[in-house]
């Protein structure tokens, strides 16, 4: 298996180096130079998380040098649930709550997947590998954790002053060692143009050897697609029914993670995408214009994105808008509706959500059965809404308990850095790390 940029000007690379690069040379996403197709019978006798990984992964670490080692991989990285917990008595609807890893978000399987890929990748390497993250809440947290004090790796972490949350705030900066944290004096755009300018500078990447664990690195995307396999071939063999997923969605990887997997033949009904405020793909599927803009602050501080890099991987896929209106939905939620949902969920079916998952919650109140009235729905869960305790417990009235993986982040020291929103402040930042 090979992989290509969306933008069609860089070789064809191998899943090791695509992984380790993060970015196409001419900037553009990596991508599948063919899609393999996967049979539902491929997933006899798989059924956990590893197993289902195991079998969707293969085609695309073939021919690679990580390609015999692949099963313990998925072991290491899937070692924690994705439970799927249904919300209505007749389990029509059903939540994937994608939060019980170590920094209790979604972002946990594919940052220990690409981890895990790493550290076997880079076995020997002469020089350490710098990984440049920028994030909006969860990303930082989740590869800080998976990367912390593992040899040849230095991470630095980019998230925007002021816009993410206290207890994501500590997630990102109580670390040390080997992970190093910037507040940027800007929004999560801002983060994700540097280290876009970062590896497309040719001073830079001639100095540090880089690479990226945001959702533009197809070792990020790929392991989420694993949870879709899993829950709707679950879903599938009980009811034999394709459920539908609605995912709160801001860069768009764990979306185009779900088309993905459709893709390669799992059965996927319909995907809808929430999206907070920042609108850029329900105005594009209305208009037919893509036009990307600068994001705006929400109360789902982690899908502030005014210009989602992987819309660049959903347009490759379907090059028009009538073809990526037939693949997915999507839809904006305003912060008042996503408070009033948190509100009217929990007094109907006892459930706590994070602002996120609300905002995809939000989205199931406005479906209708229509035409398919046993049609399954997945609402996904992608964060643990202890994450928000400032903004979720006085909508609730009642303290929200903190799972043990978080209440251990919190004895810890913290410190960040200051970050102009330059290329030329990350890399002096760069260089004092390297001295």
């Amino acid at each position: 298996m090979k992989f290509i940029s969306t933008r069609g000007q860089s070789p064809a690379v191998s899943f090791g180096a695509a992984l380790t690069q993060g970015l196409a040379p001419d900037g553009g996403l990596y991508i599948p130079e063919q899609w393999p197709s996967l049979p539902l019978s491929a997933f006899d006798g798989a059924h956990s998380l590893p197993e289902v990984a195991d079998v969707f992964l293969r085609p695309f670490v073939a021919g690679d040098a990580i390609a015999g080692e692949i099963s313990q991989v998925t072991r290491d990285a899937f070692n924690f649930p994705a439970p799927l917990e249904p919300v209505t008595a007749d389990g029509r609807l059903s939540v994937l709550e994608l939060f019980h890893g170590p920094t209790a978000a979604f972002k946990d399987f594919g940052a220990r997947f690409l981890a895990a890929c790493m550290q076997r990748l880079r076995a020997g390497a002469s020089r350490p590998l710098n990984i440049l993250v920028a994030t909006s809440g969860d990303t930082g947290g989740a590869v800080a954790a998976a990367f912390h004090r593992r040899d040849g790796v230095v991470v630095s972490v980019l998230f925007p002053k002021g816009l993410v949350s206290p207890t994501q705030e500590r997630q990102l900066t109580c670390w040390g060692d080997n992970v190093h944290s910037f507040r940027v004096s800007g929004s999560f755009d801002d983060c994700q143009r540097l280290v876009k300018e970062a590896f497309v500078d040719a001073g830079l990447k001639a100095r540090f050897e880089l690479s990226s664990a945001n959702s533009i690195n197809l070792g990020r995307l790929l392991p989420q697609a694993v949870y879709y396999a899993a829950t709707s071939l679950a879903v599938h063999r009980a009811h034999g029914i394709a459920p539908d997923f609605i995912i709160p969605s801001g860069n768009l990887g764990n979306s185009v993670a779900c088309v993905w997997a459709r893709k390669l033949g799992l059965p996927i009904g319909r995907i809808v995408l929430a999206h907070n405020a920042n609108r850029a793909v329900p105005d594009y599927l209305e208009s037919g214009e893509w036009q990307p803009r600068a994001s705006v602050p929400t109360l789902a501080s982690a899908m502030d994105v005014g210009t989602p890099s992987n819309m660049e991987r959903l347009r490759s896929l379907f090059p028009d808008v009538e073809s990526v209106r037939d693949a997915v939905r999507a839809h904006s939620v305003s912060d008042a509706e996503i408070a009033a949902r948190i509100q009217a969920d929990f007094r109907q079916y006892g459930k706590v959500w994070c602002p996120h998952t609300a905002t995809a919650a939000e989205v199931y109140a406005r479906m209708t059965p229509g035409k398919r009235p046993d049609a399954r729905r997945i609402i996904v869960a992608t964060a643990h809404p202890a994450k928000f305790r400032e903004i979720v417990e006085p909508l609730i009235g009642r303290q929200i308990e903190i799972p043990e993986s978080l209440a251990k982040l919190f004895s810890r020291p913290v410190s960040a850095s200051d970050l102009d929103p330059a290329l030329a402040a990350l890399t002096s930042a760069l260089e004092k790390i390297k001295q």
